[in-house]
């Protein structure tokens, strides 16, 4: 393992001394925002975690090796590079044989956390089940890697763009918990509400880390999701963002895309539509979900 796997000083550190740390993707710097946001958003991100007790490991595909934790001018990299290729699980073996720029989606950061040794991920929202999946099978694999790996993932819910009931119907069958961090429903990403209620509600970090522990603790293979709520002054009318939603599938339909190119699409349109106030929300929820991660962080190294 050591030949793939590389450590930043910072985070080689944080693991000789037992401190907590954070994954953190990197698709979400080089696909999910614009430049500079993407690299500014990314370097607040990280300081967020370290001001609340926890150490930031930014994971990457670069020269043949999985990076857990990137350097500044990493980092301002990814936000310019051209060509990075978005990383899941199939891409892993291929990118690290021929050497090339990967940036990790949910599933591939889960992967490389895991091999690291890190037990919780912090995202903006995961993947799932596609509207219109009954036809197209097009499902995220960050479903099947959450019943498979043991990381817990901080997110604001599900993706807005997707079909949240289905998400919701192929996690249970996967065993999946779907825990609301002080909410009884499953906030939508650029909302903090939806028609769909979690599994269990949870208003602590302590509560979280017990929990994530137990189930580790009996051999229950697989992570959980954490759905923490964009916060209120920077949530979306749910009916507004949901017409906007609509008017973007259809476009994306016209143009016929498909497969991994409609997420990046989607939200590159939805911004476009709200006038850029969708990228201050993404931004806005990522930070809030930072802050709650390092949370969870800290009390899974003290259970």
């Amino acid at each position: 393992m050591k030949q793939y796997l590389s450590y930043s000083q910072e985070v080689l550190e944080a693991k000789e001394k037992g401190l907590p740390i954070v994954a953190l993707e990197s698709t979400i710097i080089s696909h999910g925002m614009p430049y500079p946001q993407n690299v500014q958003t990314a370097r607040e991100v990280e300081q967020i975690i370290r001001d609340n007790g926890a150490v930031p490991a930014t994971i990457a595909l670069i020269d043949g090796q999985i990076k857990i934790g990137l350097s500044d001018e990493e980092l301002e990299m990814f936000g310019n590079a051209q060509g990075v290729a978005k990383t899941s699980r199939r891409d892993l073996g291929y990118l690290l044989a021929t050497k090339k720029l990967g940036a990790t989606t949910v599933a591939a950061t889960m992967i490389c956390a895991e091999l690291a040794g890190i037990e919780l991920f912090v995202t903006g929202g995961i993947g799932g089940v596609h509207r219109g999946a009954e036809t197209t099978m097009d499902i995220s694999a960050d479903l099947e890697e959450l019943a498979m790996t043991n990381v817990a993932v901080v997110c604001a819910g599900a993706k807005s763009i997707l079909d949240i009931g289905l998400t919701l119907e192929y996690l249970e069958t996967k065993g999946v918990p779907v825990i609301g961090y002080e909410t009884d429903v499953l906030p939508a990403f650029y909302t903090r509400e939806s028609e769909f209620a979690v599994n269990f509600r949870v208003d602590s970090a302590e509560e979280v880390a017990a929990m994530m522990r137990a189930k580790w603790d009996l051999g229950l293979r697989g992570g959980a999701i954490i759905a923490n709520p964009i916060p209120v002054e920077h949530s979306m009318e749910a009916s507004f963002i949901n017409g906007i939603i609509a008017k973007a599938l259809e476009e994306a339909e016209q143009q016929g895309i498909a497969g991994k190119n409609v997420t990046p699409f989607l939200l590159g349109k939805v911004k476009e539509l709200t006038e850029g106030k969708s990228l201050e929300s993404n931004i806005a929820l990522v930070k809030h979900n930072a802050k709650i991660g390092a949370g969870i962080a800290v009390a899974l190294t003290k259970k």
